[in-house]
């Protein structure tokens, strides 16, 4: 038996991408990764929902 050089599950997710997108109501950030674009999103701080399909994205 070998030792993992990762976490078990770890295939899966090695490919996601992370994207923060300003709230439109309060400018806070909010982050969320490449398999979570279906999803709907609000604000952490003030609620609003968040329309990740007109963020910019910022390669880095």
């Amino acid at each position: 038996m070998t030792t993992p050089k990762h976490c078990p599950g770890f295939e899966q997710f090695k490919n996601l991408k992370s994207f923060t997108c300003n709230c439109p109501e309060c400018n806070a950030p909010k982050e969320i990764f490449s398999d979570e674009f279906e999803k709907n999103h609000n604000c952490d701080k003030c609620g609003a929902e968040i329309d990740f399909t007109t963020c910019t994205y910022d390669a880095g």
